[in-house]
């Protein structure tokens, strides 16, 4: 029974409604933060500062941990300049790495190690269907910066930790992360399809997004998992469902390919690439998801 784990990134998106659902379940949370002024100390959530940049740590954040959840990385939705690309990357490959050579040097009973990934290691297809077992890596940054991230995880097997990879899928709520970008438009009357609207979105709710971090953790499950709903669905589809659920009406025609690509650069492929992936895994495994159709994820969300 796991009685504390630690958690990176616990502040945000996935990782607040992750430690609401581990206290749900009486497991108290550690959390590493790189702002001294998110440093909490309650009797079940306590706070530990951390700078992966400069290498700087607490240790006292492993005492009586048994598990780490990594979710720790920049955003992928901002301008992808140089720069920010190399922020993209390093976020997620130095806090990785600093837990790893912390815990080299550490008395731990850290048994289990689960990170974030991404679906967007798979390319971009609109007939194939995406398992875990698929080896075929996309050539774009976001598969690189996947690649990079596994790899790294991979080091604390090879310490005698049993390690998860979560594969995540295109995740919706209420307040954050991809459904607020995607009704923006549609609220001024200019939402539309992107591109040609066909390219499958794998989405996932945020609840089932924790539940699964959280099935992994209680039941030690060791491996890549894709973290995506059942019901993968296309641009348009998912345009015009929001639309209809806000009670807009779309009139705009697709926006061309060639103009997300003139205004985003290479990160247009955020926008008209997209991945059919399968969460059969997870759910041959006992994992029941609350939203299965996107049509309830919606009208829960909105």
């Amino acid at each position: 029974m796991i009685k504390k784990v630690l958690i990176t990134g616990a502040t945000g998106l996935i990782g607040s409604e992750l430690v609401r659902q581990c206290h749900n379940e009486g497991i108290a949370v550690n959390y590493f933060t790189t702002s001294k002024e998110k440093i909490e100390k309650s009797k079940n959530y306590k706070g530990f500062y951390w700078n992966p940049k400069k290498g700087e740590i607490d240790i006292e954040a492993f005492d009586g941990v048994t598990a780490i959840i990594n979710l720790v990385g920049a955003s992928i939705s901002k301008c992808w300049t140089k720069q920010y690309k190399k922020i993209i990357l390093d976020s997620r490959l130095e806090s990785i790495n600093l837990l790893h050579e912390t815990l080299q040097k550490t008395d731990h009973n850290i048994v289990h190690f689960i990170t974030a990934s991404g679906v967007g290691i798979y390319p971009n297809s609109k007939t194939k269907l995406y398992t875990e077992e698929d080896n075929e890596v996309d050539d774009t940054f976001l598969a690189e910066v996947v690649v990079a991230w596994e790899t790294a995880a991979a080091k604390f097997k090879n310490s005698g930790m049993e390690v998860s990879k979560v594969r995540t899928g295109v995740v919706l709520a209420k307040e954050e992360g991809a459904l607020p970008k995607l009704i923006k438009p549609i609220k001024f009357g200019v939402g539309a399809p992107l591109g040609g609207g066909d390219q499958w979105q794998s989405w996932i709710h945020i609840q089932d997004i924790a539940g699964i971090y959280l099935f992994l953790l209680k039941n030690q499950l060791e491996g890549k998992y894709n973290a995506v709903a059942p019901n993968p669905v296309q641009n348009k589809k998912m345009t015009k469902m929001i639309a209809s659920k806000l009670n807009i009406p779309l009139w705009m025609p697709n926006i061309p390919a060639f103009t997300l690509r003139l205004l985003l650069g290479e990160m247009s492929v955020l926008a008209l690439e997209g991945q059919l992936v399968s969460s059969h895994k997870i759910e041959q495994l006992g994992y029941q998801f609350k939203f299965y159709n996107l049509e309830n994820a919606l009208q829960d969300l909105l």
